[in-house]
């Protein structure tokens, strides 16, 4: 049995000499190649047989992998799951800021809300089971880290640009609050952006749970045989968000 192993970039090969850059490079391709088949097939299988069934072994398997081979991209379930998460919310987050740069120079902040909007509809309704696997159930077992945090903050960081811009230039209505949520509207604005007014912030959380919503009630099918024409629908509930933070219309 060969006891082999392949040299780390940068460190001598099995003649003493260092890896040359063309095969440090080489490698580097492999892996990027190999860790793109496995994610696929990852998500082949999600689309078959849901986050809670994803396997290893099946990915393994179907790749013509033996187990411990794919252990040394993912060593566990729990890793791949990760790495599809943050992906897609990676992608999401690209298609709607891709959607805000495409504006038009005139664009009021109303329409860019709706324009991002849209293109959140529009990237779940294409990548159903991706949006599932972010905003779906749970996958039992699974705690997602730290490390998603950032992706997933990327959607509602642009809705907040978009209304803090409006704030900050032509200025936006301030929804009213009760009294008894003050105290929790002031914290939530501390924390995530205190140059918003409380009022604002506290319509931009329960306007990016309604969004969520709304999409995933048309994604799972709550919509059957209620709304007929959904993307009007939708594009009328976006822009009443729009103008639930304060956006003027």
């Amino acid at each position: 049995m060969s006891t082999s192993r392949s040299t780390p970039a940068g460190r001598s090969g099995p003649t003493g000499r260092p890896a040359s850059p063309a095969a440090r490079g080489a490698r580097a391709r492999a892996r990027e190649e190999i860790t793109a088949a496995i994610k696929d097939e990852a998500r082949r299988q999600l689309a078959d047989e849901g986050a809670a069934k994803l396997s290893l072994r099946a990915v393994a398997r179907e790749l013509g992998m033996v187990s411990s081979a794919l252990y040394r991209y993912f060593p566990s379930r729990d890793d791949l799951l990760t790495a599809l998460i943050i992906d897609a919310y990676d992608a999401l987050g690209e298609a709607a800021e891709r959607a805000d740069a495409a504006r038009e120079p005139t664009a009021t902040a109303a329409r860019r809300w709706v324009a991002v909007c849209r293109a959140v509809r529009a990237w779940a309704l294409d990548h159903p089971h991706e949006y599932t696997l972010i905003y779906g159930s749970p996958v039992p077992g699974y705690t997602a880290p730290m490390d998603t945090v950032e992706a997933a903050s990327r959607v509602g960081l642009l809705l907040i640009g978009i209304v803090r811009e409006a704030y900050e230039g032509k200025g936006v209505a301030l929804p009213r609050i009760p009294p008894a949520l003050r105290p929790e509207a002031e914290r939530i604005a501390a924390d995530i952006a205190p140059d918003l007014p409380p009022e604002v912030m506290t319509a931009l959380i329960a306007a990016w749970a309604q969004l969520f919503g709304l999409i995933g009630f048309e994604l799972f099918g709550q919509f059957n045989r209620v709304v007929e024409d959904r993307s009007a629908f939708f594009d009328h509930a976006a822009a009443q968000l729009a103008h639930g933070v304060g956006l003027v219309r």
